[in-house]
């Protein structure tokens, strides 16, 4: 057994002559935090387009638990116990947050009706609070409010959860806080942490240095399509940070708290 839950080795993709990603490695373990940062157009979202199935690498390997894989589609990811909370929160929002947290794998009543397709509403529910318990949410006071009526950061917390319930052993989050306030982006923080020490791998994408250095154990910078550099603990630094996404030098400074 790996003692990585996720590896990709020499990861590379072209879309016609461009090179999005060159020679990419990169390994998370269980109960890791992992943050990708770099400017736009840096190869962050191909890179997780292919972690999440959306793209076939051109060459390069990914490994699950040591385990070769290839995917085709991100059913095949999601499949496989990779999920992801976009930026743009990807909620139904004429559906309640109950259905939305159960979206693709609503209960069924048995019997008869189970044949006929009938879904168990009061256990779509009962799931959305235990789950939401579970992870700390308490400000989402029913799971019938329909997803249009909740606040953003009630949005990117079930849009969290919803991904931590399929199954997954790692969360890619896609901006998650990008669109939010001071105490939403807390909330989703909190979050984070608590799912980080229920063992799950994290891989976090984000412009926000401050919310890098509040959340990572690790980051990795990419520059025009390659890793330009990766730190780790008490290295992770706003200027490091900032200095390695612009290929500027660092003045100094310190980690900010």
């Amino acid at each position: 057994m790996s003692d990585f839950i996720l590896e990709l080795k020499n990861m590379r993709k072209e879309f016609g002559g461009v090179i999005a990603l060159d020679g990419v490695d990169l390994h998370l373990k269980r109960g890791e935090l992992l943050s990708i940062a770099g400017d736009n157009g840096a190869g962050k979202s191909t890179l997780v387009k292919i972690i999440t199935g959306v793209h076939k690498p051109t060459s390069g390997e990914m490994h699950l638990n040591g385990k070769l894989v290839n995917f085709n589609s991100p059913r095949e990811a999601a499949d496989a116990g990779i999920a992801a909370a976009y930026q743009d929160l990807s909620l139904c929002d004429n559906l309640s947050a109950a259905a939305n947290l159960t979206l693709g794998q609503e209960p069924r009543l048995h019997g008869w009706r189970h044949r006929l397709g009938l879904l168990d509403i009061p256990r779509a529910h009962e799931l959305a609070q235990t789950a939401l318990t579970e992870v700390g949410i308490e400000t989402l006071t029913s799971t019938a409010t329909r997803a249009t009526y909740l606040s953003g950061g009630q949005r990117q917390a079930v849009a969290i959860v919803r991904a931590a319930l399929e199954t997954a052993n790692i969360i890619v989050l896609d901006e998650p806080t990008a669109a939010l306030g001071i105490r939403e982006r807390e909330m989703v923080y909190s979050l984070v942490d608590k799912l980080r020490d229920q063992n799950y791998g994290i891989i976090l994408v984000s412009h926000s240095v401050p919310e890098i250095v509040r959340l990572a154990a690790r980051v990795m910078i990419f520059r025009l399509g390659k890793v330009a550099a990766e730190l780790e603990g008490s290295a992770i630094k706003d200027d490091a940070i900032v200095s390695a996404i612009t290929g500027s030098r660092p003045e100094g400074g310190s980690r900010s708290e």
